[in-house]
């Protein structure tokens, strides 16, 4: 078991701060789900940890071992999903599959996934949108990471789309520590194990809906 410490986070764009006082705590097995209204500063903390934003200040480790987000895309410890499409348009699946993986073990279990197999032969940029987010997942799932990051892995998918990827997420938290940030709520809460929520750039801990809608993330109508 692995366990990740994000503590005293904090990112201002000029003179408007977006993160004073972000902490978090994930385990293995753990699925986090982020919740915060638009400029709440979601994605950028993602961007932080993964190391392609540059915090203001920001305290990482993983077992007790400080690490900065600039040693970990070198030492692989969290693998980072963006909101948009990041794969070659003009490549076949089937060819995408090798350029992240040199172990045959790794290519067949990407390429014989149910989901996957069928569309080996079109190129990324002839897939669907629920197609290239699910292919994007399960290529960013086996890697050897022991954290993964999804920002916004739901949005304007069909539910089709959005069981498969909860099914994969479901099954690959027994050996990973997962963390997903999306409006689309009800997809989210449904798989995490905890959940807490960016407010005035601070993080709280948020036990149910109920709570989403007393700190104002949903409206009283949720219900």
């Amino acid at each position: 078991m692995a366990t990740l410490n994000l503590s005293n986070a904090t990112k201002s764009f000029g003179n408007k701060p977006i993160l004073t006082e972000a902490s978090l705590t994930l385990e293995t097995g753990e699925i986090l789900g982020i919740f915060g209204r638009n400029g709440s500063g979601k994605s950028t903390l993602l961007k932080m940890m993964f190391g392609t934003l540059q915090s203001d200040s920001i305290k990482m480790d993983i077992n007790s071992c400080l690490f900065s987000p600039s040693e970990n895309i070198k030492k692989e410890k969290i693998a980072y999903l963006p909101q948009h499409p990041f794969l070659p348009k003009n490549v076949r699946v089937r060819d995408i599959i090798p350029m992240y993986f040199s172990s045959e073990e790794k290519q067949d279990a990407v390429f014989y996934d149910p989901g996957i197999s069928k569309i080996t032969v079109k190129k990324a940029g002839e897939l669907s949108l629920g197609e290239l987010k699910y292919f994007e997942i399960i290529l960013i799932g086996n890697l050897n990471h022991p954290f993964l990051m999804l920002d916004e892995p739901f949005s304007m998918l069909e539910p089709f789309h959005k069981e498969s990827i909860k099914q994969f997420l479901i099954q690959l938290k027994n050996k990973k520590g997962i963390i997903i940030t999306d409006h689309y709520y009800e997809d989210v809460l449904s798989i995490t194990t905890k959940n807490i929520i960016l407010k005035d750039g601070k993080s709280e801990i948020i036990h149910s809906k109920e709570e989403l809608i007393k700190m104002e993330y949903l409206s009283k109508n949720s219900l």
